[in-house]
Formats: structure tokens, sequence, C-alpha cells
């Protein structure tokens, strides 16, 4: 078996025993809803080269980004479904086995600047990799902001308006931000709703509406934390619980409305703004423990990561109705 396998089956068995609750049906909150319309694979990644997708970041043209985990990789999918490997991080010296949690490098959320830089994390467990990466169009990716090397940067989120970048840490239980321009992070929020109870807390980030909006996976949890005139930290909310094994998510662009990866149940579940769900995709429909979605106009995005099925890791888009 190739190293990458092994090291992947390492990983997956510790994210298993995190999630087996949620592989089972109590997991959902409610009965399974029809999906938006017939979703279909359109891309299949290759596990044995690590391609398992994390998180994605969509261009205005439909051109799609992800970081794979387990290939410290960062990736461009075509709207024709074609893959091109935009970089590949160092790995680092000790093979990554002190990254927190997981045991292997990786990298994790992505966001994309209207003028197309990416700005991505990258978790090795080691203070010279461990950080806030930026990629700009044609050239190479370098390190703007070290993060805690005992601490697992997850997911990553840019408000446009302020050129701030905010990173969740789901093993310190944090959420830092940093400027695009780089420099050293400081923590925003570092409240009891953000806390893992055992494995992740903290895990995927969203600004919305002079908001951030965040997810926490071992709670089941979407939490919004208003972002004050002068930039501090508001009172954390939740807005919603009993969404177990929850990755990441993406507002639909009808107000309060989203959509949230159930990562262990190989799920995606519609959120409504009074916080009742029901789940409208499942790995009937293809999906491989989903890691993030994304939406663009009417049309959504689905990543799978096959950790825990070690399958098929791939995209899925389907179209949006009303």
């Amino acid at each position: 078996m190739p190293k990458k396998l092994l090291t992947l089956t390492a990983a997956s068995a510790v994210l298993f025993a995190a999630t087996a609750a949620a592989l089972s049906p109590a997991a959902s909150a409610s009965t399974t809803a029809a999906p938006q319309s017939v979703p279909r694979v359109s891309v299949h990644f290759d596990l044995a080269k690590g391609q398992t997708p994390e998180n994605i970041a969509l261009a205005p043209n439909g051109d799609a980004y992800v970081t794979f985990a387990a290939g410290r990789q960062v990736a461009k999918v075509s709207r024709d479904g074609s893959t091109r490997i935009l970089a590949t991080l160092p790995e680092p010296a000790d093979g990554g086995i002190h990254t927190p949690a997981l045991g292997f490098p990786l990298t994790v959320g992505i966001v994309r600047a209207h003028d197309g830089t990416l700005y991505f994390l990258y978790a090795t467990g080691t203070p010279d990799l461990t950080g806030v990466w930026r990629l700009r169009p044609g050239g190479k990716p370098q390190r703007i902001a070290a993060l805690p090397a005992n601490g697992l940067p997850n997911g990553l989120a840019l408000d446009a308006r302020t050129r701030m970048l905010y990173v969740t840490d789901s093993v310190l239980g944090t959420i830092s931000r940093v400027p695009t321009t780089g420099g050293t992070p400081t923590i925003w929020s570092a409240a009891p709703e953000l806390t893992s109870t055992g494995f992740l807390g903290v895990n995927g980030l969203k600004i919305h509406k002079g908001a951030v909006w965040a997810t926490n996976l071992d709670k089941g949890t979407i939490l919004r934390i208003p972002i004050r005139p002068d930039g501090r930290a508001g009172r954390v909310v939740t807005e919603v619980t009993g969404l177990q094994g929850i990755d990441d998510f993406a507002f639909t662009g009808r107000g309060e409305r989203l959509l949230a990866t159930l990562n262990g149940a190989s799920q995606v579940a519609l959120v409504k703004p009074d916080g009742g769900h029901s789940i409208v995709l499942t790995q009937a429909d293809g999906l491989q423990n989903p890691t993030s979605v994304a939406v663009r106009g009417d049309t959504v995005y689905v990543t799978s990561a096959a950790y825990l099925t070690a399958e098929d890791p791939n995209l899925i888009r389907l179209r949006l109705e009303s």
C-alpha cells in the first residue's frame, strides 16, 4: 500500500472513532427530503494520490479551487472537470506525525480574493510551516502568517471589506484573524462555544451580514458571532443544534437558509432560518464523507474526501431550486 494511503488510513481511523455516532440513523434530526435537483458527480479524484478535497472556493466563471488535504496540494478544477495542481506544499521534516488530532500534514481552508489570489491554511504540527499561505496567479505559494503548531487551523473566511482573514482552530477552540497582507494573527474569539469535546471543535467558517458564522463539529452546532463596529467579537449566538458531525456550510443566497455537510453520515442538510433542517443529499447521491459546500448563483458544489469510505473522493454539482 502506498505511503500516502497508509497515512490516510490511519487518519481515517481517528476520524471514524470521533464521528462513528454520526453514522447511525439517529444522527439525522429529520426525515430525508428530496434534493433540489438531480445531483451528479462531475469530477472523480484520485485517492491514491492523496486527492481528498477538504475545502473549496469558487471563481466567477465557475472554476473551483480545492485543497487536497492528504496531498498537501491546492488544485484548480475547471468547468469541464479537468484538474490542475497549482501548488504542492513542502512536507514537514517529521512527516507531519505531530499534527494535532490527525497525525498527518494537511491543506485545509481556502478562499479566493477578487484579484484571483488564493489564501489557504496548512497544518503540520511544526512551527516552520503551519499557518496562512498565499498563492497569487502564476506565482508560488508563500506563508504570510504563522499559526500555533499545537493547533489545527481548519476553516478560513475573507472579509473583503476590511481585508481581514478569519481562521478557526479546531483543536485550540479559537477564531483568529490576520490581514491579507500577512503578519501576526490575533485571537478574535476564544468563547467556550468554540471548544471541542474531545476531537474537533470550531470548524467551518463564513462571513455573512456583519457576523462571523462557524460550525462546531463535536457539538453539532452552527454559531453566529456579530462583528462589532470596532472589529471585536460580539456575544456568541447558537443558531442551530443537532447537526452531528457538521463540517462546512454555505448560505444559499436566500436569507439565512444554508446547506451544511455532515461528514461522518455522508449527508448534506438544508437548514432553515428557524434552525430546523432536513437531509437533502445522502451517500446514495454520491456523497463520500462530504467536507465542504459552496454556492454560486443557482449552482451548488459539494466536495467529498472519502475519509471513512475510502472509495471515491469527488465533486458533486447540482442546481438549487426555489
